[in-house]
């Protein structure tokens, strides 16, 4: 009985025994001609088949008028004809039996609905046999170990890359295309690359579902300009992270995902890709911003072993770049502990006239000392646990034979510590390079990018260690209900224990003033209308009410703002509550994102929200420790501590009622649209909502949403 692993669905595209080429040309600087041409010149060891009806040969290989008359199995075929012709293709690859297809050409979906229309019905064909579709308008595959080549990427015209361990995916073929001739560039080792184009069928999520399994990919790039499936991109994200692989993402192009449309503050803040970036996080990757970024990090992660933790120390033969690099490392969230007290004696013993410290400055007198640098190093490395150590060599590497006795002495250093991220800084010659890299070594000009990858690869450790994919969908404890004012709203955030204040719907104004008595004064009256869901933009708050007379002359001024600000608003009346007191407001949301459904909203209120947007998103539903992770997150979160001298903040309540909000939401996620509980008062002691907003999908059936304001 065999205990091989089942091949991964997506094996064929990658590693196929046998590919047929529909649409080859005999002209190799064609696209049609390209991928035989590549596929021969790199040696590709498997048979390879042009398809033309008008030749019998073709760069070499014997020639087939259809795909039907090839001898024997083919595991993939590579479609390059006009749009008009795949479908015949297609239809002819069914007949053959063949289970993976490359539609290269383009004139489908990007065209508009038409193309769409064609473009359906080629996956419509494709599922109902049994075949696998990467693209139509995809740039194809690259595999660098097996030589297949089947693209016409230009990147490998005058471009031959070196095996190694970083994979690419890309929707866009031209940023693939771009990255992909880069990494080339830097001498970057490669696994593979692929462009998934318009993922009428198989999407990025996919292929990094492959690469995770993939043993010749250490580390996955990925690049995505939208996303259909995200519970696909979740669990292969999970999956890369569960397997140790770190995941670099870019996401290119932002959207404003439900913006124009978003009754809620909070789906408008969430108009930003910001769901992107948690939901990156969440699951273990890290989203770098620009290819030198996202390839920096690859390097970091394919060159060195996993950084631990995300301490770090820095020898540096220049105080002042040792300073530079400090002031970039605590931004990004890499720590530099002060020196050891027994590394801080051994070092002086050795080096009497450096000042001790972290970053370690030997200054050019090191020079003087034998093998001073490294030993410097190997007292570090010996007295701590830092997981990372850079050193700024300054020009010592550009002289091959005078740095050679320093690379030794390096080299053995890298045996001693095999576990640690050892990084060098400076400029070099290029054969020294090589050699510092052939002895474990990351290298850099740049100490700010090496700074920047060591962080960003901290980071990704340490999330992979904390990876979170939500769990199914809990069944709803009861249906929704009808939520058509503040009130509704309030009542079902009840149901789920958030805290609220006693409060009171008046219709008129003597009901007022014996509300207000009844809940003790002062007291504050809001306008209460499914109409009116910005109560503030006409008026409709009125606060701090302390006597009969005022109760009474403020439920007449707000009945009469709501009539000439909103005449064509139902007025349900208007809600008297008690003043909260003091705390500090914050904002609570729930976002459906289109993508990956509901995420949790944290922010303070006021300036923090509107004017910085410093809130933060976390998927539904939540623990109560990724519940704090969320508060401690949003910046201006600091002011719940006892921020200079303030008092502390109940952040267990806040904690509380955010996992009870993310309950709620994730039990309802089919028939929300977004919650807004603005302001949530946060304590010295407790939590309260004082507003909420309760925005229910199917805008046509339920037309009333809760209201929204100041409480």
């Amino acid at each position: 009985m065999s205990n091989a692993r089942p091949a991964h669905p997506l094996h064929g595209f990658f590693e196929p025994s046998a590919v047929a080429i529909l649409g080859a040309s005999s002209d190799p600087d064609k696209l049609g001609g390209r991928p035989a041409r590549f596929m021969r010149d790199a040696g590709f060891a498997g048979a390879v088949y042009p398809v033309n009806s008008r030749a019998s040969e073709i760069q070499g290989y014997r020639t087939f008028a259809s795909v039907r008359d090839v001898p024997g199995a083919i595991d993939q075929a590579i479609i390059i004809l006009p749009a008009p012709a795949c479908m015949a293709a297609l239809e002819d690859c069914a007949a053959k039996g063949i289970g993976f297809v490359q539609i290269l050409s383009s004139g489908f979906g990007e065209l508009g609905a038409e193309g769409r229309k064609q473009q359906q019905q080629l996956v419509d064909y494709a599922r109902a046999h049994g075949m696998r579709l990467l693209g139509p308008n995809c740039l194809g595959i690259v595999g660098v170990r097996n030589r297949f080549f089947a693209t016409f990427s230009t990147a490998l015209e005058a471009l031959v890359p070196v095996a190694g361990g970083i994979a690419i995916a890309t929707q866009s073929g031209a940023f693939g295309s771009c990255a992909y001739s880069i990494a080339i560039q830097r001498g970057l080792g490669l696994s593979r690359m692929v462009a998934t184009g318009n993922e009428a069928d198989v999407d990025v999520a996919a292929c990094i579902d492959y690469l995770a399994d993939d043993p010749e990919t250490r580390v996955i790039c990925a690049a995505l300009e939208g996303c259909d499936n995200g519970e696909r991109l979740r669990s292969a994200l999970a999956k890369a992270a569960g397997q140790g692989k770190p995941v670099v993402m870019m996401k290119v192009g932002t959207t404003a995902i439900g913006m124009a449309a978003a009754a809620t503050h909070t789906g408008a803040l969430a108009g930003n890709d910001a769901v992107f970036d948690a939901v990156f996080a969440e699951c273990g990757a890290w989203r770098a911003h620009s290819i030198e970024e996202m390839l920096d990090i690859a390097y970091f992660c394919d060159a060195l072993p996993a950084p631990t933790n995300a301490r770090a120390g820095i020898v540096t033969i220049s105080g002042g770049i040792g300073v530079l690099m400090a002031d970039d490392a605590e931004p990004r969230g890499l720590a530099l502990p002060p020196m050891p007290a027994a590394a801080a004696t051994k070092i002086a013993n050795i080096l009497p006239f450096a000042p001790i410290g972290n970053p370690m400055d030997v200054t050019a007198q090191v020079s003087a000392v034998k093998d001073g640098i490294t030993t410097v190093m190997d007292v570090m490395l010996k007295e701590t646990d830092w997981a990372t150590l850079f050193l700024f060599m300054s020009q010592l590497a550009c002289a091959p034979k005078r740095f050679e006795p320093m690379r030794l002495a390096l080299a053995k250093l890298r045996k001693t510590y095999p576990d640690r991220c050892l990084v060098l800084i400076g400029p070099y010659d290029e054969g020294v390079r090589q050699k510092l890299e052939a002895d474990g070594f990351a290298i850099w000009f740049d100490p700010t990018r090496a700074v920047a990858a060591a962080a960003a690869a901290s980071a990704m450790y340490a999330r992979r260690q904390a990876l979170h994919v939500p769990p199914r969908r809990a069944a709803a404890r009861a249906a929704l209900g009808a939520v058509q004012n503040e009130v509704d709203a309030k009542r079902l955030l009840g149901r789920y224990g958030i805290a609220l204040l006693p409060e009171r719907v008046c219709t008129s104004k003597e009901e007022a003033v014996d509300a207000a008595r009844a809940l003790g004064l002062p007291v504050a009256a809001k306008i209460l209308s499914a109409d009116i869901p910005h109560k503030t933009e006409i008026g409709g708050v009125m606060l701090g009410l302390d006597d009969a007379t005022a109760v009474g002359a403020a439920f007449e001024e707000l009945m009469a703002r709501a009539r000439a600000g909103a005449p064509q608003a139902r007025i349900d009346g208007v809600l008297i509550a008690p003043m909260a007191g003091e705390g500090v407001e914050t904002i609570l949301g729930v976002h459906m994102d289109r993508v990956f459904g509901p995420m949790i909203l944290f922010g303070l209120g006021g300036v923090a929200v509107e004017l910085f947007k410093d809130v933060a998103f976390a998927s539904a539903p939540l623990t109560r420790e990724r519940a704090l992770s969320l508060v401690h997150s949003v910046r201006a979160s600091r002011l719940l501590e006892g921020w200079r001298r303030q008092p502390a903040y109940d952040v267990a309540a806040l904690v509380d009622a955010l996992v009870k909000l993310s309950e709620l939401a994730a039990e309802h996620a089919d028939a929300l649209d977004g919650i807004d509980i603005n302001p949530f008062l946060v304590r010295q002691q407790g939590a309260v909502c004082l507003d909420a907003l309760v925005s229910l999908r199917d805008a046509s059936k339920s037309p009333r949403t809760a209201s929204r304001s100041a409480g």
